[in-house]
């Protein structure tokens, strides 16, 4: 299976940002255990690379790690060469794209209009993230689907637990869940990691709840 195919099965990716290197691996685990399949680490994070390896090394092989809020193409071989299974930007940038294509690696640039959508998808884009969704809500994500239903969406910003059914019941193949499942300044005892493995859980019910309706 690809790792395309892989993110698509997941649905919900998991966005840690601002984590601290004695965080990460508990973060993974933690995310893991609740059912999670695949994280972004946001690059600006110090550390996103060693952080990047760290998880590829500690969690299971099918456990996806890709780097998000990558700018450009050097940073997207970076990551790469740190072990990124994906890349994750919050702009449109033809670099980046070209980048991670070279290495075979899923690219996933950030657009907001149909023309951003369509150029990222037309670069070579394996999926194109709608960002911010929730400034739009899911209507737009349906609305695009109607005449570009050949691009695959992953929607992030301002999605939680109470509104993820209806931007993945809209056309979202994926889901981006940034601070509302984990906020790593807020993890610091075995208690708070229980609670986030439980809440990524939640999550993940969610999701198998709708595949089998």
């Amino acid at each position: 299976m690809t790792h395309l195919q892989q993110l698509k099965n997941a649905k919900v990716v998991p966005v840690i940002r601002k984590a601290k290197q004695d965080q990460i691996v508990n973060i993974a685990k933690s995310l893991q255990n609740g059912g999670i399949k695949a994280i972004e680490i946001t690059a600006e994070t110090p550390g996103c690379a060693t952080m990047i390896t760290q998880v590829k090394q500690e969690c299971k092989e099918e456990f996806l790690v890709g780097a998000g809020t990558v700018l450009d193409g050097e940073t997207a071989i970076q990551m790469i060469a740190a072990g990124a299974d994906f890349i994750v930007a919050p702009t449109l940038n033809v670099e980046t794209i070209r980048a991670a294509n070279r290495y075979g690696k899923v690219c996933i640039p950030g657009a907001f209009t149909p023309t951003e959508i369509l150029t990222a998808y037309e670069y070579g884009a394996d999926m194109v993230k709608v960002f911010p969704a929730s400034t739009m809500g899911p209507e737009f994500i349906k609305s695009i689907k109607g005449p570009l239903p050949q691009v695959s969406i992953m929607a992030t910003g301002g999605i939680h637990l109470s509104n993820m059914k209806e931007f993945l019941e809209s056309g979202a193949e994926v889901v981006g869940i940034g601070s509302q499942l984990v906020s790593a300044s807020n993890l610091n005892s075995e208690k708070d990691y229980k609670r986030l493995e439980e809440l990524a859980n939640e999550y993940v019910d969610q999701v198998s709840v709708m595949e089998n309706l």
